[in-house]
């Protein structure tokens, strides 16, 4: 496997992992595929900000090309100057390579690039209480569960909960930035 910063080049296999998990999963609350060109505006207006993109490639399988496998993503927490500091992560894997270590070879990048950018504080939003696999990853990597919104949104025809979790990222809060 191979991480690296993603291009535009990228977006039509980032838009594909993410419609899969849109339409079959409840780690995202989107109920409808955004489009490539929407893809597009959230990846250009995350790398103006300077928050990185990754993706992962791999081997692919018997008899198919090397391709994109996952990806990931920074953002800051909330649009709100007091927020500055404050980084979310988002990871998507295709999903015949999900609990493969994709995910967490990517959030452990992304963890080193958000301190880089002077975060000092990581949180991870978590879609549906059931789903371990993000969870887990991220109690690998030090984060610990913050909270849970219990039935925040409804997808699939129930009701599913939020899990925040939270990592301190170089200082952390030692100290107060300026």
């Amino acid at each position: 496997m191979h991480i690296r910063d993603a291009v535009v080049a990228d977006l039509p296999a980032i838009t594909a992992i993410y419609a899969h998990h849109v339409l079959h999963g409840t780690g995202t609350f989107e109920e409808v595929p955004p489009t490539e060109a929407e893809m597009a505006a959230r990846f250009t207006e995350g790398k103006a900000r300077g928050w990185a993109w990754l993706v992962a490639e791999g081997e692919g399988l018997p008899g198919e090309a090397p391709g994109l496998i996952g990806y990931a993503y920074i953002a800051q927490f909330r649009n709100r100057s007091a927020y500055r500091f404050a980084a979310e992560n988002s990871v998507y894997v295709r999903n015949d390579v999900r609990g493969m270590g994709v995910g967490k070879a990517l959030v452990a990048v992304l963890i080193k690039r958000a301190e880089a950018a002077g975060f000092r504080q990581m949180f991870a939003v978590i879609g549906d209480s059931d789903n371990v696999g993000s969870i887990g990853l991220h109690l690998s990597l030090g984060f610990q569960r913050a909270g849970v919104l219990r039935a925040a949104g409804v997808k699939f025809g129930r009701w599913l909960d939020v899990v925040f979790m939270q990592r301190s990222i170089g200082v952390g809060d030692r100290d107060v930035p300026e």
